[in-house]
């Protein structure tokens, strides 16, 4: 019997090939050129939002926005640190992260300090808070922490260590809609943060932690044992040159 015959291939002329890709799907190879056209201009982007924010003050942050969705308009009014008392600085860094002048963004002993105790304290640190509060949302997710984990050392090359304080002084939530430093003294004790005593300034840095659960004005017994700490830590930095970054 006879075997039938095959149809022999056509093959793929130049046109026809031209055609398919004009008519049909793009090829792998240009998804991929598209895909990573999109991660570098993303990651453009990105790093130009950080240089911005190295000399402009932010205008208003993801997490400001949400706060303003959720309760309405905002406190807050931004200063130069060179406006705010210099114990406040020096009370916030003491109460948040005393190691801030020597780190690069991550404070290994405080990392490992928290593994030990088994996640039970925190080891985050002023610069990773600041771009938490400036450019991600609020929230215990791995996404949130992977961003926060490239971010930093790019803020830390950036910035001056002096501005990441400021930064974080000027957007940091201290009460339900008050947000920074200055809009903080003039909520609690109606006063600019210029003339904030050394007491006023180490209650506004023990509100950091919980500064929905705590009350600088009326601070009960743990509050005032947590703020004569940190005055004792913003003495103890003062005098190990530990301010060396921020201080005038």
């Amino acid at each position: 019997m006879a075997r039938k015959a095959t149809p022999a291939k056509r093959r793929k002329t130049p046109a026809r090939r031209q055609a398919g890709r004009r008519f049909g799907w793009p090829g792998m190879a240009a998804i991929r050129r598209w895909l990573w056209r999109g991660v570098l201009g993303l990651v453009a982007l990105i790093l130009l939002w950080v240089l911005a924010y190295a000399v402009i003050n932010p205008p208003i942050t993801p997490y400001m926005l949400a706060e303003r969705m959720r309760h309405g308009p905002l406190a807050r009014d931004w200063v130069p640190i060179e406006a705010m008392a210099p114990v406040l600085p020096r009370a916030v860094v003491a109460a948040e992260d005393a190691n801030f002048c020597l780190h690069w963004g991550f404070d290994i002993a405080a990392i490992r300090a928290a593994v030990a105790e088994g996640g039970n304290r925190g080891a985050s640190t002023l610069t990773q808070q600041t771009v938490k509060n400036a450019f991600l949302w609020h929230g215990r997710s791995w996404p949130r922490k992977a961003a926060e984990a490239l971010l930093t050392p790019v803020v830390e090359a950036a910035w001056p260590k002096r501005r990441i304080l400021e930064v974080y002084l000027n957007i940091a939530e201290f009460d339900t809609g008050v947000f920074g430093a200055e809009a903080a003294a003039r909520r609690y004790f109606d006063i600019p943060a210029a003339d904030l005593t050394p007491a006023q300034a180490a209650r506004l840095a023990a509100l950091l932690p919980d500064p929905k659960g705590r009350d600088a004005a009326r601070p009960g017994d743990f509050l005032r044992r947590r703020a004569a700490a940190i005055l004792d830590g913003a003495a103890t930095i003062a005098a190990d040159g530990r301010d060396d970054c921020f201080a005038d």
